[in-house]
């Protein structure tokens, strides 16, 4: 299996209107120098940016996949949907993506309260501040604790202060996939699971979401060997999935091997998701 990307499809990308280190025209420049012609954003609980990116992305001769991530927890194991294809002037949409921002903002607040409870100097207005465009999430504190040099990068960030069981952490409000997944199909979105490795059981995961209208199977992810890439294609096609694919890029230096436009996607995934919007109409 090739590890390049002669089609230039990268599907999963984030600014900085939620926890990406771009701008929207940042994002949109480095695509164009990536060789990216088929672009998806899809930020954090949150499509502030969507409105200058597709105007960037128009100007630069980039086909745009607007969309959004949204965040469950399954027994505290993580699993995201993606959403691609979401309406912008669709205000139950937004209303509801404003909820879950807000939830993201409280917890955000509860975990620079506890480190800042433990000892360490952050400056917790600064961070918040962060989330008046879009949403706010960990990257947000993970930055602003190696900027007191209590970290050495986001990973380990994550790993010291963050993820579950790390002084630093407090849980997500409750929020189940299948809602996830019935709020993009309510508003005429195409929902994929992201990087399927992170919810410790892709059946179960799919036994649950594929009833509620689960429709794409993120294969193609840029931190997964070709041989996790094959696995995953074969799980895809048996449950009659797209097989979509991207970097998940936050920014240069964020995570090794999330660099926009590395994901070996094949130009069928786009057409596939291209024609399963078309059936949306």
């Amino acid at each position: 299996m090739t590890t390049t990307n002669p089609h230039n499809i990268d599907l999963h990308t984030h600014t900085t209107a939620s926890d990406g280190v771009d701008t929207p025209a940042e994002l949109v420049r480095f695509a164009v120098q990536q060789g990216v012609s088929v672009l998806g954003v899809t930020d954090h609980d949150t499509v502030a940016a969507l409105p200058e990116v597709q105007r960037r992305a128009d100007a630069a001769g980039i086909t745009l996949v607007p969309g959004v991530e949204l965040s469950a927890t399954v027994d505290r194991a993580e699993v995201h949907i993606l959403g691609y294809f979401v309406d912008i002037a669709d205000t139950g949409l937004t209303e509801a993506l404003h909820d879950l921002a807000m939830s993201r903002y409280r917890r955000i607040e509860q975990m620079i309260e506890k480190l800042c409870g433990l000892g360490y100097d952050i400056d917790g207005d600064a961070i918040l501040a962060q989330a008046e465009f879009g949403s706010i999430g960990r990257p947000h504190v993970a930055r602003a604790l190696i900027e007191i040099g209590a970290a050495t990068d986001v990973p380990d960030a994550f790993d010291r202060y963050l993820k579950a069981g790390r002084p630093g952490y407090v849980p997500r409000d409750p929020f189940m996939p299948e809602d996830a997944v019935r709020l993009l199909v309510d508003h005429h979105a195409i929902p994929v699971l992201a990087h399927p490795f992170t919810t410790r059981d892709i059946e179960g995961t799919l036994k649950r979401l594929v009833p509620v209208g689960l429709q794409g199977f993120e294969t193609y992810y840029a931190e997964y060997t070709p041989e996790q890439h094959e696995e995953l294609r074969a799980i895809a096609d048996e449950w009659g999935l797209i097989p979509t694919g991207g970097s998940d890029y936050h920014g240069v230096g964020f995570r090794e091997g999330r660099i926009l436009g590395s994901a070996p996607v094949p130009q069928e995934v786009a057409e596939r998701l291209f024609a399963a919007r078309e059936q949306l109409s």
